[in-house]
This record gives structure tokens, sequence and C-alpha cells, in this order.
């Protein structure tokens, strides 16, 4: 599925081409998606103009003039295309059409359907069920040391489960918690509620440089990420530790390294350097 640096490289992919720009065509070719869509989507945005792109967490958010925001979250499949000349023939999966006053065509394809689309007014938004309950984004300057080690306190569960729980930081998945947790040298397994200190220190930053540098990356294009214009991400050639079971972590002296494990947390994979994770 997915992450924040994915979602915000789709963001800033279609700032240029939504941005300031009017609906002129809006089509659902189905009516529902992972949830059933708005039944009046189009009437409430052809003819309004895209006023600004936000990302919340791993949604996008699209303002629209006149109060109303669309809240799309792209699945564990969903890619946003965008065509600025002479667009193809749509395809089986293209199941949302938007259309701008410079004939710019902006297309949702989710083959396995994961993705949703909602619309909330702008007063309502923050209180929104998919909105209402997220945590701090992490790249915002609420996100510290000492806002995570006050979030994870008392938590008897693995540091890497708590990372992953949307309420205690907006947008973290599972590929950038291993890779967070490495650079900051913690075991997936230690307890959550023992992060304070200079641990908590480190891991706030591992968790800000990781993101960060992901998102200059264009994201990790592994199945079905692209960018807007069609590109692949690239971080996923700088992962250390993620679907690298057996290799040695670019930490460790050579030869010393026991080789990264894989383990599973909750049904999801993990992967961390013993020797380096503590």
């Amino acid at each position: 599925m997915p992450e924040l640096p994915e979602v915000e490289t789709v963001r800033r992919g279609l700032v240029p081409v939504l941005e300031g720009r009017r609906l002129t065509r809006v089509i659902a070719r189905r009516a529902d998606l992972r949830r059933p869509l708005p039944p009046d989507l189009g009437q409430r945005l052809t003819g309004r103009r895209v006023e600004r792109l936000e990302r919340r967490a791993k949604y996008l958010l699209w303002r629209i003039e006149g109060g109303d925001v669309v809240i799309l979250h792209l699945g564990m499949s969903g890619r946003v295309k965008v065509f600025t000349a002479d667009p193809p023939a749509e395809e089986r999966h293209d199941h949302l059409i938007f259309e701008t006053e410079d004939g710019v065509v902006v297309r949702f394809c989710d083959p396995r359907r994961f993705g949703s689309l909602d619309l909330s007014s702008a007063a309502d938004l923050a209180g929104h069920p998919l909105l209402r309950d997220l945590g701090v984004e992490p790249l915002e300057p609420g996100f510290d040391a000492a806002y995570l080690a006050r979030r994870l306190a008392g938590k008897t569960g693995p540091i890497k489960a708590a990372l992953l729980d949307q309420r205690v930081i907006a947008g973290l998945g599972n590929i950038y918690v291993c890779e967070a947790l490495f650079r900051a040298g913690i075991s997936p397994l230690r307890r959550a509620g023992s992060i304070v200190g200079i641990r908590a220190t480190r891991l706030a930053a591992a968790i800000r440089s990781v993101l960060g540098e992901a998102i200059a990356a264009g994201g990790s294009s592994l199945r079905d990420h692209r960018r807007p214009d069609g590109e692949l991400g690239y971080f996923q050639h700088s992962f250390a530790v993620y679907d690298r079971e057996g290799h040695a972590c670019p930490a460790c002296a050579q030869g010393a390294c026991p080789g990264v494990r894989r383990i599973v947390q909750a049904g999801r994979s993990t992967f961390y350097c013993s020797a380096r994770q503590r």
C-alpha cells in the first residue's frame, strides 16, 4: 500500500495540473470502489476549481471552491495518471476521470478497487471518520522526540506495531517503519514504552530523514506505485533492510553482519539486523 512518501509524490505531481484549474468533466465509471462513491460526485465537482491540493497521512485532499473537499485514498493498487495532451483510450480499471479547462485528463486507475473517494465539507473535514483519529504528521513541527516518548509511554507491545498505528503517527507504513528503526538502531521487538531519551531522539530523527529522502526519490516502486507522469520512484534502491532478507546490512563491518532477518509481526513482514538493532 502506498505510504506517506508515495502519496506526497502523487500530490506534488498533481499540483501543476490541478491547482487553480476548473474541472470541466467528472465521470465515475462505477458506483463504488472500496466504499460507495458519492452519488452526486459529478454534480458537486463539475465546473468548480481545485483551489489547493493537500495530504493528510495517506490521503490526498482536494480543496474545491465552494467548500467541498475530495478525500482520495490510493488503496493497494491505485494510481493517478495524468495526460496533458492526446490521452490514450480509457483502460478497464480507469474508474474515475477528471478533465480540466486546460484539457488535462486525470484518471484514477485501481485494479483491485481497494482505493476510496469521499466528499466532505471543509467545515466537517477534521471530524470525518477517515481523518478524525489520525496522529501527528511526522514531517511537521509537532513531531519530535518528546511527542514520540509521550505517545509511546506505557505501551507494552513492540515498537514496530506502535509506529504502524495511525493514531500515533499519521502516514507511516511497513517499509518506512522498518527503515527508520534500522537507522535508529532499535529492534522492532523492543517494547514501545521503552523508547525514551536518546532512543526517542534517534528514532524521531530517523523517521524524518527516511521520509524526506524517500519523497525526494519519488517514493518506492515495488508493484503499483508510479508518479502521475508514469515514471517510477527509486527509493527502493536505497533500502537498507526492507525486503533484503539474508543480505548484509550496510551498517555492520564487512563480513560481520549476520544478515537481515525477516520475522512476522501482526501479519506483516518485518526486516531488521539483529546485530545493529537492539
